[in-house]
């Protein structure tokens, strides 16, 4: 991917879909420690473009980095946006899957695009998923289920905050009854 908010899309996908069992502020920092690599090389003009961060061991490598730095980020992050309880903590499971989603799908979606990478190194310098769908494909179901899986997820959520006060009088209701 040229940019990692193409990223994203799968991640708010996986989001909707799995809602509390997933970290999208953990996912969305993996993608940022995953292109740290490619920055560098862009910016100073050294070094390999796509590495050993983007291979499935370098991944691993910082999918540990990710999630622990991730967990502690995002919490942060939630607490900035006024949007956590300590309820809220993103469990150490929830960080860690979300940083492993989020660090080998990244791997996966660059290895469909990228000439340069190995994704198996070092077991292997081939490219096997190389131009496996076209990049405009690639592209095209990134933006599109960023796009679903938000209005899944924001879709969700109304449905839940329009049930809970209801909810509310149901039991308020109920309990007035004799």
């Amino acid at each position: 991917m040229p940019f990692t908010p193409f990223h994203m899309g799968p991640g708010i996908a996986i989001k909707a879909a799995s809602q509390g069992s997933f970290s999208l502020m953990v996912f969305g920092w993996s993608q940022i420690i995953m292109d740290l690599q490619p920055l560098i090389a862009l910016t100073t003009g050294q070094g390999h473009l796509h590495g050993f961060s983007h291979t499935y061991v370098g991944a691993t490598l910082l999918m540990i980095v990710s999630a622990v730095s991730g967990k502690y980020l995002g919490e942060f992050g939630l607490r900035v946006l006024r949007i956590f309880s300590p309820g809220d903590a993103i469990s150490w499971r929830v960080a860690f899957l979300s940083a492993a989603i989020g660090c080998y799908s990244h791997v996966l979606l660059d290895s469909v695009m990228h000439a340069d990478m190995a994704p198996f190194y070092p077991l292997s310098d081939a490219n096997p998923l190389l131009r496996l769908v076209s990049v405009r494909m690639l592209h095209v179901f990134c933006v599109y289920s960023g796009l679903v899986g938000g209005g899944v997820y924001f879709w969700l959520q109304f449905r839940h905050r329009k049930a809970i006060p209801q909810q509310g009088k149901r039991d308020a209701i109920a309990f007035k009854r004799p």
